[in-house]
């Protein structure tokens, strides 16, 4: 018995050492699979790579490059590993590729005169076995810094899984910390602390648990919804990251809970259900409920009772406890009590246009406005707000607020705002704006003139109006000197901006033929390497670079150097 014991146990560690680690550097992580970030869990680790550039990332399982993905946002440079137990494999924000991948994948981007490349291979091009070199790690895409994003995903379905579930070897003994909790109440009868609006309660550590600070017993009556702020941290790391699971028990009974093993990309986005979405638009602090709204549709939950709300009107104390774990089972506790007090309290008067259901489509026009939310993009009915406001004279259009900000939309909503005054010459360079009228801020939202009319898409509620954009890119040079003289040996560079409605091509012609110009938008540069395959070198070259945005508006720039 003993023996097939360790024989056993030998054999389940075989199946989860299935993987080897993607780096041989230590594997301190600075971000964790479901992590909350905006509008999406994070659907990996991001595994430090001491701030630097350049190091190698290994096949972490025997298989086949399956996909090549290149793109000056979201993942930038990326490979895609399919393996023999149904998993692939993701390395993302790499800095370059294996060689023999590297001059496929530039092959094709010069055969399609595109940066931007996602590319399906053909599954025994690249065989790889496990440990081979694949690449080196960058900061490439939407990166916010050197590391490499790693997933494990279910080929079949491409849904994320935990990686921390697989035996990588990362140390983990720290326990998920509580900074406050949020007690709302959820109807027009309820309170909390005898007031019908949302009240957080930091917390203390104390004994082993943490609880309120100064220790309140809260009164509170009615249907009522309880979120936590919380974050989980690694070791030898200072970097906030996600918790695995979360427990709400009340009186000692299990209430409400999920745990984070996988999810789809298909339902990222209801994390605007998952957290208090006004909360954080309001304060920028990720509350993770412990209810359901009704439109949410993530399949992370498993138990739920009554969707997670606590009606409470029966005088009584009531024991509550919130229990969170990280993958490694290491726990923390929070616990606290509220008490059921009747007050009587007047909802304020709210004025509202009419109610918006959540799984029916939703139109509301004006003689200047239309607007049309499909079925499935709210989590919950919201009571329809509108104004229409005169708006100052650089504008070409009134001021319409549509709603509020601080109710998230789950697909974007069909918009038509009516312009006033707009000049036939600018009818092609119209687009709508989101405007923050506390800021000032404004943020281009696209659109397209027809017939006195701009059409966009809104993926927020928010203040909106019709402006143009006239004004070109701006390109700036960082490799040459009065437009002739190299000042760097391998490469030319350039710094790209466009003040409103964005960067949408760039093209750069070197000796009248098509050469390839990495973006970076964060950065807001572009950089050619001197291909010596496809242009002859040791002579003087002409370029022609031009850069346009979604307007039409163009900029170029013309220069001739030796190299």
């Amino acid at each position: 018995l003993l023996v097939l014991s360790l024989l056993n146990s030998v054999l389940v560690f075989g199946q989860n050492r299935y993987y080897t680690d993607p780096v041989k550097i230590p594997m301190l992580l600075s971000g964790s699979f479901a992590e909350l970030r905006n509008n999406h869990f994070h659907s990996g680790i991001d595994i430090k790579t001491g701030g630097a550039i350049g190091v190698p990332v290994f096949a972490v399982a025997n298989g086949f490059i399956s996909r090549i993905a290149v793109s000056p946002t979201g993942f930038g440079k990326a490979l895609y590993i399919q393996h023999p137990n149904g998993t692939t494999s993701v390395y993302a924000h790499l800095n370059k590729f294996s060689s023999e991948i590297e001059k496929y994948v530039k092959n094709i981007q010069y055969e399609k005169k595109t940066f931007r490349v996602d590319l399906p291979v053909p599954p025994k091009m690249f065989t790889v076995e496990q440990g081979d070199i694949i690449a080196k790690s960058g900061n490439s895409g939407s990166s916010g810094g050197p590391h490499l994003h790693f997933e494990i995903r279910e080929t079949k379905t491409e849904k994320p899984r935990n990686p921390l579930k697989y035996n990588f070897t990362i140390v983990d003994k720290t326990a998920p910390k509580i900074f406050s909790v949020l007690l709302a109440p959820l109807s027009k009868t309820s309170h909390i602390n005898c007031k019908i609006e949302k009240k957080r309660y930091p917390v203390v550590f104390y004994e082993g648990k943490y609880q309120l600070k100064n220790s309140p017993i809260i009164p509170v009556y009615g249907k009522i919804g309880f979120a936590v702020e919380t974050n989980d941290y690694f070791d030898g790391s200072l970097n906030k990251c996600g918790i695995y699971s979360l427990q709400l028990k009340i009186d000692g009974e299990l209430y409400f809970s999920f745990q984070m093993d996988q999810f789809s990309f298909g339902e990222t986005k209801f994390i605007n259900s998952h957290i208090d979405y006004e909360h954080f638009t309001k304060s920028k602090r990720r509350f993770q409920k412990a209810w359901i709204e009704p439109g949410n549709q993530l399949g992370i939950y498993k138990y739920i009772r009554e969707k997670g709300i606590f009606e409470v009107n029966d005088g009584n104390i009531h024991h509550i406890e919130f229990v969170l774990t990280d993958t490694y089972g290491n726990t923390s506790e929070l616990e606290f009590s509220i008490e059921s007090k009747y007050k009587e309290t007047k909802p304020p008067k709210e004025n509202f246009i009419e109610i918006f259901e959540f799984d029916k489509i939703n139109v509301f026009s004006t003689n200047s406005l239309d607007l049309e939310i499909h079925k499935g993009s709210m989590y919950n009915n919201i009571n329809f707000q509108y104004k229409k406001l005169p708006a100052p004279d650089n504008y070409y259009s009134d001021f319409h607020v549509i709603h509020k900000n601080t109710v998230p939309l789950h697909k974007s909503a069909d918009v038509r705002i009516k312009t006033n005054n707009l000049p036939k010459i600018l009818e092609s360079k119209a687009l709508l704006i989101n405007i923050d009228t506390i800021s000032g801020n404004y943020f281009a939202s696209g659109g397209e003139f027809n017939k006195g009319w701009v059409k966009s898409k809104l993926s927020t509620f928010g203040t909106y109006a019709v402006t143009v954009d006239t004004i070109p890119p701006k390109i700036i040079p960082l490799s040459l000197k009065n437009k002739n003289t190299l000042s760097e040996t391998n490469r030319l560079r350039f710094k790209i901006s466009d003040d409103l409605s964005g960067i949408k091509n760039i093209e750069g012609i070197i000796d009248d033929k098509w050469a390839l110009f990495e973006y970076d938008p964060k950065n807001h540069l572009i950089t050619h390497y001197f291909d010596n395959e496809r242009f002859e070198l040791k002579k003087r070259h002409q370029l022609l670079l031009t850069v346009s945005d979604y307007k039409g508006n163009k900029t170029t720039y013309e220069a001739t150097f030796w190299k």
